[in-house]
């Protein structure tokens, strides 16, 4: 069969996170039961038009606003496919009104106040309505995510069909936990891309709330992003320079090292599709601490795989790292049950399902 993926982007454009991560291991999956598969995306400078690589044809043109007419003509050009799947960050691709084929919408999150993080009023009002209104258009479209929170908001816009497929990992489990002691400095990491919605910011300010109180902690900030310069001037302004160290971008092995090694991941996002990181940091025997948003508060189980903050705020994050201090037996209960759990979110355990689902909706 023939399957095509429209994604904005791409995991070789610079601006690629988690949701090409998750999109590659999708089509790679597909690819190797072989099928057919293409992923078109926006043009970014330096890419090459066309190019294959991991089993997958990837296509690309167009810019904001002018990629979806790129990809009608490019698509009235090719053979039919049994299946397009059109992926939503905010703005969809309109495919349901010109694939002609077997139709599937694929969505991370819902992004809401996310809005407001990138674009100011009235943009970002009108962003959200869009998105709104998008969806009930989308109604009659199966539609297939990561997170039980998300499948919600969409059902209660309307959305008749939701197929919930978490993400996985590629990170392998450790066979065993290694001694990690729970003692000050308190090692912390966070692991994303440094962007406005993110909100990296709370997680340096954590580590002030922690200095306030006598509590001393060190945050290594890996990654890349468009807040890099805000971060350092904001780590310089609140005097822990020596408390902060952005790592930027770092290979795999690396960054399972630093999770192997740090006490907790911190996660402070406005909302996210699921949290793949907290899934990485326990397969490598590391609980997570993370603000109560929707994804977030599914891939930490609080109080069983990790704590989950009473409010969005520094200080509360803060207090909960504090309460685990005082309880240092917690924190061995919280490793093990998060590497546990982590082992069922490998792409080994996930994969197969998903492909199952795709193509039976391409034979739909």
């Amino acid at each position: 069969m023939r399957f095509l993926m429209l994604n904005w982007r791409d995991p070789k454009n610079p601006l690629a996170g988690g949701a090409e991560r998750v999109t590659l291991a999708y089509l790679k999956a597909l690819a190797e039961r072989g099928h057919e598969v293409y992923w078109f995306a926006n043009g970014f400078t330096g890419c090459k038009a066309e190019e294959t690589f991991d089993g997958i044809h990837f296509v690309r043109g167009g810019g904001m606003g002018s990629s979806v007419l790129q990809a009608i003509s490019w698509y009235r050009k090719q053979k039919p496919f049994d299946l397009v799947m059109d992926q939503h960050h905010g703005i969809p691709w309109f495919a349901p009104l010109w694939c002609r084929t077997q139709n599937v919408s694929y969505i991370h999150e819902v992004l809401g106040p996310i809005w407001s993080a990138f674009y100011p009023w009235p943009i970002s009002t009108i962003g959200r309505w869009q998105e709104r209104w998008t969806h009930w258009a989308y109604r009659n479209v199966p539609f297939w995510t990561a997170s039980s929170c998300t499948k919600e908001i969409l059902h209660s816009r309307g959305v008749k069909s939701v197929m919930q497929i978490p993400y996985g990992v590629d990170t392998v489990a450790l066979t065993k936990l290694e001694p990690k002691p729970l003692t000050t400095p308190l090692k912390l990491a966070v692991v994303s891309r440094l962007a406005p919605n993110k909100r990296i910011d709370h997680g340096v300010r954590t580590v002030k709330a922690l200095a306030d109180k006598n509590i001393l902690a060190h945050l290594t900030i890996v990654g890349g992003g468009e807040t890099e310069g805000l971060l350092r001037s904001l780590i310089t302004e609140l005097g822990i320079s020596d408390k902060v160290t952005l790592a930027g971008r770092l290979s795999e092995a690396d960054k399972d090292a630093l999770l192997r090694d740090v006490h907790f991941l911190l996660h402070t996002s406005q909302r996210e599709g699921w949290g793949l990181n907290v899934i990485e940091a326990n397969a490598m025997g590391t609980p997570a601490a993370v603000y109560p948003v929707e994804g977030l508060i599914e891939s930490t189980l609080h109080d069983q795989t990790g704590i989950v903050s009473k409010i969005e705020t520094p200080e509360s994050l803060a207090d909960g790292l504090i309460a685990v201090l005082n309880k240092p037996e917690n924190y061995e209960t919280y490793r093990t049950a998060a590497l546990e759990r982590a082992r069922s979110f490998h792409w080994s355990n996930v994969l197969p399902k998903a492909c199952d689902w795709l193509e039976g909706q391409a034979k739909a």
